[in-house]
């Protein structure tokens, strides 16, 4: 049992479950109108000016396993997304094996099962990502696909997307689109929604073209929907010259002008969520020469605070519409429901959106420590999290 004890309010957590939500009282200890006949004792969270929120939501993580585990695992990228206040993430599917099959797809749910957090598949659109032959959707979103996305590999075929977007939506799932060439294959993917009638959703967008083509095709009533990730509008493309490698990723880091355009479509809401793109490569990996290096970078564990940092606490968006961005749409997305209300999941985050603290990634708990933001006072900090009603990380 939980209780949390706000300004406010409280909140009692029972099992997995959100019991009970009534006015703050005072006192050490659970009030008369909290008290159960719950044997096990209560730990006592003082969330007294804290923001406790629904846990975070990441659609786009990189958890390496199987195949890359001296990377990540799924359950050291658990934990990195626990102290990050993420309490449920999608993992890609560019593993090895490819998760293209319902026997890839049962291996790493039976890992999955042991994360503090819950673990959503997405599944490959090809077979073995190679943008030819699609998957079974039919069978992998009966064994537990929430979305499907070739990721890395974007499918470069016209018929080959076309088909992927109607056999989608036949399986009631949305395809991510991840445009290498950023702007025409938004362009493209935009215009086959438009065609097929069906969902598309553009992941990491990092131009001012991209986000003003996704704005018109909203307006056009295009089913488009869009992320971007912390880092293109916290970083621009002048981080490469002092990070190095450290600041590659794909899409790459673009100009001054893209970031603002990144914040304004946040703003009037062509983007609709805030993933990271977590990606850990190994300290060798990324001390190669830069056209060498992987692309990618972590940000589980910045991802919150660099939100705040750079949109909330720069008046551009509201604490309201950071939950909104990092947990509410990305919730509505995979169709869950982590509003904070009695009867509701107890998946939450507890933060405080002032607290200043300097990046240190050989501290965090994801194995790998590829960050751009080493350094970096941000201003914003997790406190606790909370998920399926036990504490999985606390700050001390």
């Amino acid at each position: 049992m939980i209780l949390i004890k706000g300004a406010t309010t409280d909140i009692l957590i029972e099992g997995d479950r959100i019991t009970r939500i009534t006015e703050s009282c005072q006192g050490d200890g659970p009030p008369d109108n909290l008290k159960t006949d719950e044997p096990s004792p209560c730990l006592i969270i003082d969330a007294t000016n804290l923001v406790v929120a629904p846990g975070l939501v990441d659609i786009h993580v990189h958890f390496r396993e199987p195949g890359f585990e001296y990377k990540e695992d799924i359950l050291t990228g658990s934990a990195a997304a626990a102290a990050g206040g993420v309490t449920t993430c999608c993992f890609m599917p560019n593993t090895l094996p490819i998760i293209d099959s319902v026997e890839a797809l049962e291996q790493i749910k039976k890992k999955a099962a042991d994360s503090p957090i819950t673990v959503l598949p997405i599944c490959a659109v090809t077979v073995g990502q190679k943008g030819e032959q699609l998957t079974d959707f039919a069978a992998l979103v009966e064994a537990g696909a929430v979305a499907l996305s070739d990721d890395g590999m974007p499918i470069k075929y016209d018929e080959v997307m076309r088909e992927a977007l109607l056999k989608a939506e036949e399986n009631n799932k949305i395809i991510i689109s991840h445009c290498e060439e950023e702007e025409p294959m938004v362009k493209r993917d935009v215009r086959l929604a438009a065609e097929t009638d069906t969902r598309i959703h553009i992941a990491h967008v990092s131009t001012a073209d991209a986000v003003d083509t996704i704005r018109k095709a909203k307006a056009a009533g295009v089913k488009v929907t869009a992320e971007t990730c912390p880092h293109y509008f916290s970083l621009t493309e002048a981080a490469v010259e002092e990070k190095g490698s450290l600041a590659k990723m794909s899409p790459p880091l673009r100009k001054e002008k893209d970031a603002e355009a990144i914040i304004e479509g946040l703003r009037d809401g062509t983007i609709d969520i805030i993933a990271t793109d977590h990606a850990p490569h190994s300290v060798k990996e990324k001390s190669l020469p830069f056209d060498e290096a992987p692309n990618g970078i972590i940000g589980l564990e910045t991802s919150l605070a660099l939100s705040l940092t750079f949109l909330y606490h720069t008046g551009k968006l509201s604490l309201d519409d950071i939950i909104k961005l990092m947990s509410i749409n990305p919730a509505k997305f995979l169709t869950l429901n982590n509003e904070i209300a009695e009867n509701s999941a107890a998946d939450i985050v507890i933060f405080d959106p002032d607290e200043e603290w300097t990046v240190d990634s050989s501290k965090f708990r994801s194995k790998s420590q590829n960050s751009p933001f080493c350094g970096m006072k941000l201003r914003g900090k997790v406190k606790y999290t909370i998920s399926r009603g036990k504490l999985v990380f606390a700050d001390k």
